[in-house]
């Protein structure tokens, strides 16, 4: 593929996610970092984007910018899915226990995967899984899957989310100790650890990192050394990591650092 050729696709790539990593081009396009970057300087020339740490953004995004849930659903879907199936291993075969899965495109993955290995479990028909949400797109999926109890946490609804927010919400998660919690983050850095822009939506998330035995963030490569607006969890809160590509060396030592599993779908 030619210069023009890649840019232009890195231009649409940019068009749809809203934020592109060095990395994660490189992987796409079987090329080096060095001509990644090359590119980007380019198209930050002719005042297509602007680079940041690890990659770029859209000309005159900022730490607020958010995609409304159907616009980020159809977005690196084969990698979500992958990344939804790896996450679901630490679950293992005979898993009987709760789980909370965190309102978002990945995590919904993460639902649709498990609904779909539930309906394929064979065995007593009462054994069941407890899950609880927050997220209205999310609980639809739960709520049909066989072998599925679902508790779904109310409050005010976040319309760019589809997600309860507020200070109910995040009580009623506070009463809560699942198992495992499924969470999805907007960013991922050594500095900043996880982000979101809403600090709603933060709140809920930290509630759901401090309430879970186990948390395991699923997060695609574009996340990573991104930071919104508001931190919500550090990288020690966490314990694993699924994403689709390795972290760049900064972020990689920080997650070592911090005792995070980083598992790669």
């Amino acid at each position: 593929m030619y210069a023009m050729e890649r840019q232009q696709a890195i231009e649409q790539i940019l068009l749809a996610e809203g934020r592109i990593a060095v990395v994660d081009l490189a992987r796409r396009f079987d090329v080096t970092t060095e001509t990644v970057r090359r590119d980007l300087a380019a198209l930050e020339e002719t005042g297509v984007l602007v680079r940041v740490h690890g990659g770029a953004v859209a000309k005159g995004a900022d730490s607020m910018r958010e995609s409304t849930v159907l616009e980020r659903a159809g977005s690196r879907g084969q990698a979500k899915s992958a990344i939804a199936a790896r996450a679901l291993t630490a679950l293992g075969e005979d898993f009987r226990g709760s789980v909370f899965i965190d309102a978002g495109t990945t995590t919904a993955a993460v639902a649709d995967e498990l609904a779909r290995r539930l309906g394929t479990r064979h065995g007593d028909a009462q054994e069941r899984i407890e899950a609880v949400t927050h997220s209205l797109t999310i609980a639809p999926t739960l709520a049909a899957a066989d072998g599925v109890s679902l508790s779904v946490i109310g409050g005010r609804i976040r319309g760019i989310t589809a997600a309860a927010v507020g200070a109910d919400t995040v009580a009623a998660i506070g009463r809560l100790r699942p198992d495992v919690a499924f969470v999805g983050t907007n960013g991922v850095s050594a500095a900043f650890g996880l982000s979101t822009p809403d600090p709603d939506e933060a709140s809920v998330k930290s509630a759901i990192v401090r309430a879970a035995r186990r948390v395991i963030v699923v997060a695609d490569a574009s996340k990573h050394e991104t930071d919104l607006l508001v931190s919500f969890a550090a990288l020690s809160d966490i314990d694993v990591l699924v994403t689709d590509a390795d972290p760049p060396g900064e972020l990689a030592a920080a997650l070592r650092d911090a005792g995070v599993e980083v598992w790669l779908a």
